[in-house]
């Protein structure tokens, strides 16, 4: 039953990324200006882009180190939706002609340019290090299930914040319903991620 739910959840999203495409090739972008390179919209769309590579990459290390079908769905589902979400947002960057890299520090639409330190890879809230990166790629079988659902688990907590942050602060009507649908379904797969590791013995870092 929950697996089906997760399922579900991931068609539902898809569907969204769909429509959402559809409506911002049709300009519906809450006032019909092009967002500006400085803007919450193109910060939003650019940072995201880089933490949802990284949810990517980790769910496809795990799914390379468990043969637990739950986990590897639920990896593979992440990886999907986050990779489909990524080619969105950078297709409105190249829609609104704006660049996919800033010389800015990551967050400072948030007006949290200074939050993350970038140490070891991590360039922005609730993202993994590369050590960390490296480990999850040394382990196998339970322990790779629950130090990626810890990962992960972080990883969401962080892109929900940033979600919010554009929920609040763009102005491109799609965009800020695709922010949405990210904090309603991150926040669901924290809650799943928390029930799988508890049947692990563990449970969340923070």
């Amino acid at each position: 039953m929950r697996q089906a739910a997760l399922i579900a959840g991931a068609a539902a999203t898809a569907l969204v990324a769909t429509g959402a495409i559809t409506y911002a090739v049709a300009g519906d972008d809450g006032g019909g200006r092009t967002p500006s390179a400085e803007s919450a919209d193109a910060g939003f769309a650019r940072d995201m882009a880089v933490h949802h590579q990284q949810a990517v990459e980790m769910s496809y290390i795990v799914r390379d180190r468990t043969k637990d079908e739950e986990v590897r769905r639920l990896a593979y589902d992440i990886a999907q939706t986050q990779a489909n979400q990524r080619g969105m947002m950078l297709g409105w960057l190249d829609l609104w002609g704006l660049p996919k890299v800033s010389s800015e520090p990551p967050m400072t639409w948030m007006d949290m340019g200074g939050m993350a330190s970038g140490k070891d890879g991590a360039l922005m809230p609730g993202m993994a290090t590369n050590t960390e990166l490296k480990k999850l790629g040394t382990l196998s079988g339970k322990q790779a299930e629950v130090f990626y659902l810890q990962l992960m688990t972080d990883h969401h907590k962080g892109g929900i914040h940033m979600a919010q942050g554009c929920v609040d602060k763009c102005a491109v009507g799609v965009e800020k319903r695709l922010a949405q649908g990210m904090v309603d379904a991150q926040q669901s797969e924290i809650g799943l991620m928390a029930d799988l590791l508890k049947e692990r013995g563990a449970a969340p870092r923070s």
